[in-house]
């Protein structure tokens, strides 16, 4: 028989249009949660999440918008409460990865990785403050990454806020533990997906002790580890899934 630990539950999983964010819209819909699924703009490849969902099991609705914007994650928030009725779970995924040396990048291209991969994560906790201390279970798990611990050459935005996020979470653990809430890291490694842009150049030097690289599956159960019932007593840690390439 199915596990369907999430029974009940509403999550709202960022970034969740393809790859690492789909496949834990719909791992969480297989555990029995209704989903908002967000995206930037690609709104049929939101829909397309939002049926898997529901093929899986779950529930799920669709909200668009920019989370670089101040005023977005605030509106992403409540369209989830409108659409469900509360929230139990917040999945910070949505992130770009662009590259570039510190001698080529402006000022801007920083804040454009600021804004998406750290502040909108700070947003979104904030804004769903309300409905999380009013969950017996609530739960929030941002998606980090491989180099934000081991460094990389040529994103030097990019590493500096996945590792920010590393101790946004100690922060938020502390402050929000004593309301019961938990909130958890997950690093991937290297993960095959599906990419718009070039392979970024650091992969070609990047190997693990198991020699493949991970699925999305994989770091979608991770996800839904951490914000099920089974772990409430793990909070303000960095769960790495990385074949090996890193321990920590």
């Amino acid at each position: 028989m199915q596990n369907r630990e999430l029974e009940g539950r509403v999550a709202l999983v960022t970034g969740a249009s393809r790859n690492i964010g789909r496949a834990i819209a719909v791992d969480l819909g297989r555990g029995g949660a209704r989903v908002l699924v967000h995206a930037h703009r690609d709104g049929d490849a939101a829909e397309e999440t939002a049926r898997l969902v529901r093929e899986a099991g779950g529930e799920a609705a669709v909200a668009l918008g920019d989370l670089a914007d101040p005023a977005v994650p605030a509106r992403i928030v409540e369209a989830a409460i409108s659409a469900f009725g509360g929230l139990d779970i917040l999945v910070a995924n949505a992130a770009i990865r662009p590259e570039g040396t510190i001698e080529s990048l402006a000022y801007e291209d920083w804040r454009a990785v600021m804004a998406l991969c750290l502040d909108s994560v700070f947003l979104l906790a904030k804004a769903a403050l309300p409905a999380l201390k009013a969950s017996d279970q609530a739960a929030i798990v941002s998606i980090g990454g491989l180099t934000g611990h081991s460094g990389a050459s040529g994103r030097v935005h990019v590493i500096s806020a996945k590792a920010a996020l590393a101790g946004l979470t100690k922060a938020l653990a502390h402050d929000l533990g004593p309301d019961g809430i938990t909130v958890n890291t997950v690093a991937p490694g290297l993960i095959e997906t599906q990419r718009s842009g070039a392979e970024p150049a650091h992969h070609a030097s990047r190997t693990n002790v198991l020699g493949r690289r991970g699925s999305p599956e994989e770091v979608a159960s991770a996800v839904r580890m951490l914000a099920g019932p089974s772990m409430r007593y793990v909070t303000g840690q960095t769960l790495h899934v990385n074949g090996g390439a890193l321990m920590v």
